[in-house]
């Protein structure tokens, strides 16, 4: 199975082409650029690369969320027009799940973790265990001292991953002790060769052309639209047709 693996959920990029969990092509970026200019190329470039074709391709894996909403729009809208078009399957990972399963350490738990902000974080709570990577906690969107106060409450080794642990690393540790521990940086940053082995055998999406992405939290306009609005449903205006 050929497919393609995407992940722009914040300012690192990742693409990489692979054939039945075999790395043909990949390429990873951390640069302040707009990833709608970067993608398409970037994807086009790879494809050729790994010798085929987008026309080649049986699978289209994206991180769906949580993180940037821009990113995660980018993305998202790319995969699922690419599954529509080709009429190939469109699979959807956690953007914190690809990110965990950069660490291949058996019996740890491991947090990947995006700053959403305001001393709140996008995380989740992982092992590996020999059955694959085991989901402790579902990613949530909550505050640093919530996330704290569940781990200090497990009472085990804690390996954080992601490139923003750094902003809270100091409280944490404080908090965490001997049981606080951070990942080399090369683990970091997402990996879409992780990412596309991850979706190779995932069930995929039912509509992909209705997919939308896990933003996990409302926009600030959301916010203030259900404000305006508090009759109306709790769907997301941005959701609505």
């Amino acid at each position: 199975m050929k497919l393609l693996a995407l992940d722009t959920s914040n300012r690192p990029l990742s693409v990489a082409v692979l054939d039945d969990g075999q790395l043909l092509a990949m390429t990873t970026t951390n640069i302040r650029k707009n990833h709608s200019i970067q993608l398409l190329p970037i994807i086009e470039a790879l494809v050729k690369q790994a010798g085929i074709t987008v026309q080649d391709l049986d699978r289209i894996v994206v991180a769906d969320g949580p993180g940037s909403y821009t990113g995660l729009r980018i993305a998202t809208t790319t995969a699922k027009t690419l599954a529509y078009t080709l009429n190939i399957d469109l699979v959807a990972i956690s953007s914190l799940r690809a990110l965990a399963a950069n660490v291949i350490d058996e019996n740890r738990l491991i947090v990947p973790l995006f700053d959403a902000r305001r001393e709140n974080v996008f995380a989740g709570i992982y092992e590996r265990t020999s059955d694959g990577l085991v989901s402790v906690m579902d990613d949530q969107h909550l505050s640093i001292k919530e996330l704290a106060a569940q781990l200090l409450g497990m009472q085990k080794p804690v390996w954080f991953v992601g490139q923003d642990v750094a902003t809270y690393a100091a409280f944490v540790q404080d908090q965490l002790g001997s049981n606080f521990h951070q990942v080399s940086d090369a683990l970091n940053l997402p990996n879409a060769f992780a990412l596309g082995n991850l979706g190779l055998h995932a069930e995929p999406v039912a509509h992909p052309f209705n997919f939308v992405p896990r933003y996990l939290r409302l926009t600030e306009a959301e916010v203030e639209w259900k404000k305006r609005h508090p009759q109306e449903d709790t769907k997301p205006y941005v959701e609505r047709n």
